[in-house]
């Protein structure tokens, strides 16, 4: 029914075979930098309050019902691909004001040293770390199509990573799915303030994980 986008078997493979230098952050990447203390204790109350709720089968979904993608709902003049780019990578050229057309992504999820360059865009991709079709499934189904574009848009749900996680990942949630040691704290601090603004449920499993993950901090 679901998880992993098309060729998860080849990228399966891409990341055991890189996953030795990825945990321990070679190849010249950076570690992720933790969540504070207070952000993390933040986290822990949001965590407690949010509702514990089984996953639905995710009937009628369709990428199509949560608007425009990238739309610039923060009406800076960029949509919001360019904006993510812009904010997580460094070393940074653009095409006029908006458009990235190359730089270097640590990645968060694997602590890999990412080149990126518009011609091969699909090396750096756009995470939704609540991911959409869990949304769905979890009751955005039931939201109004405004409040989907916006949570689809934005910033706080929105992370540039590389593309073979993001591909690993798919539309799984964290009991499922998890980044590097080094990043779940920081991972599951984020996570929980998405589901809290949006008043999204968890499953047990995925409040189990990001209580796990939150013991990192």
């Amino acid at each position: 029914m679901r998880r992993a986008r098309p060729g998860l078997i080849a990228i399966a493979a891409v990341l055991a075979a890189s996953a030795c230098t990825a945990e321990v952050g070679l190849n010249g990447s950076t570690p992720a930098p933790g969540g504070g203390a207070g952000d993390a204790s933040q986290a822990r109350r949001d965590l407690a309050a949010l509702r514990i709720a089984a996953e639905g089968d995710g009937a009628g979904y369709d990428r199509e019902d949560f608007g425009v993608r990238w739309r610039d709902i923060d009406r800076n003049g960029c949509d919001q691909r360019n904006d993510v780019l812009a904010r997580d990578l460094r070393e940074v050229t653009r095409r006029g004001r908006c458009v990235v057309v190359s730089g270097t992504l640590h990645d968060p999820y694997t602590g890999r040293r990412i080149a990126f360059s518009k011609s091969d865009a699909a090396e750096v991709q756009i995470d939704h770390l609540y991911p959409l079709a869990l949304a769905w499934r979890m009751g955005a189904s039931r939201w109004p199509e405004s409040r989907r574009e916006e949570f689809a848009n934005d910033h706080d749900n929105l992370l540039a990573v590389w593309g073979v996680p993001n591909g690993q990942k798919g539309d799984s949630g964290p009991g499922e799915w998890r980044p590097r040691k080094e990043y779940q704290c920081t991972y599951a601090i984020k996570y929980v303030a998405v589901a809290a603004e949006y008043r999204l449920p968890v499953t047990r499993a995925d409040r189990d994980a990001l209580e796990s993950f939150l013991d990192r901090c």
